[in-house]
């Protein structure tokens, strides 16, 4: 079950951005720069409901008029407060407000620890999630995932990087991931196996931490020696903190990202329409231009498929 219950409304701010690495953790502030403005403008203001999307909404769905997505807000680019700690921002924020502009219902933001969304999704506490999660075997047994845009997992350093570290070589090293997340139950556990004690070496220490935040805060401190994270998030950080924060150019691996409901939700053909209905317009490119996510675009809103596959 989740660890709590998260408070509800149509925002619920209480996580706070990456705060400064030189004073314990990534900095919120964004410097000048098309990829580091805040947006907080409401991206779906003028979107008008998709008829072919709303004739798939479920009855019950269509009565109440409002739907509610699961997010954790403490990962920059992506899932985010604003600097007012009221506004959730993001290139998430801005997908979630689009399918339910599409869909025709208002929008409850509901902000809570991403190891909670999926008992939550199970336990009928969201109707759906979009927080960059990457579709594992195990949470395609429970939750339905439609493809949104594409990520990737990368790791971040300390600048100049002193220990020579790169994706291939962190044995005997000690590597924070957040809880929950596909670094920790899948990219980590790889790269140990494959890289590290088949070939004889000491494996990498996964050290798992509430959030990237803390991950990065003990990388400051030098109590871990790397973090592993969606490289769009630490790609964001390093930007901020150039002469405290180094990521390594090469990913773990570049995969599809889903939004994701509860297994056989009826909402799913809803949800999926409308995805592919964004892609379609011009809104799907202003919003990933909005966060410096050129290039990273898909064409098709699909069901997803395991990682790896």
């Amino acid at each position: 079950m989740r660890a709590s219950t998260p408070l509800r409304a149509t925002i619920i701010a209480t996580s706070l951005a990456f705060a400064l690495v030189a004073c314990g953790s990534v900095e919120a502030t964004q410097p000048a720069g098309s990829d580091q403005v805040e947006h907080t403008d409401d991206i779906s203001v003028g979107v008008q409901p998709d008829p072919a999307v709303v004739k798939l909404l479920p009855e019950a769905v269509k009565a109440k008029g409002t739907i509610s997505v699961a997010m954790d807000l403490s990962s920059p680019p992506t899932t985010f407060m604003a600097t007012d700690n009221k506004t959730p921002i993001g290139f998430n924020p801005d997908m979630a407000r689009l399918i339910a502009a599409k869909l025709g219902v208002k929008l409850q933001i509901d902000n809570v620890k991403f190891d909670t969304i999926i008992p939550g999704l199970q336990g009928g506490r969201f109707d759906f999630t979009a927080t960059t999660m990457g579709a594992t075997a195990e949470r395609l047994k429970v939750l339905d995932m439609i493809n949104y845009f594409q990520n990737g997992t990368g790791v971040v350093v300390p600048r100049g990087n002193p220990q020579k570290l790169t994706v291939h070589d962190l044995c005997g090293r000690r590597v924070g991931v957040q809880s929950g997340t596909t670094a920790e139950i899948k990219w980590l556990p790889q790269l140990s196996e494959k890289d590290c004690t088949s070939q004889g070496k000491q494996a990498i220490t996964g050290v798992t931490l509430p959030s990237v935040n803390d991950s990065l805060t003990q990388l400051a401190s030098k109590r871990l020696d790397a973090v592993m994270y969606d490289f769009t998030s630490l790609s964001w950080a390093a930007k901020r903190q150039p002469n405290v924060l180094e990521v390594l150019p090469e990913r773990v691996v570049s995969a599809k990202v889903n939004v994701a409901l509860p297994k056989g939700s009826a909402l799913t053909p809803a949800i999926q329409a409308a995805v592919q209905a964004i892609i379609d317009s011009p809104k799907y490119v202003e919003a990933l231009d909005r966060w410096g996510f050129q290039g990273l675009g898909i064409e098709t809103a699909a069901m997803a498929v395991p990682l790896g596959q």
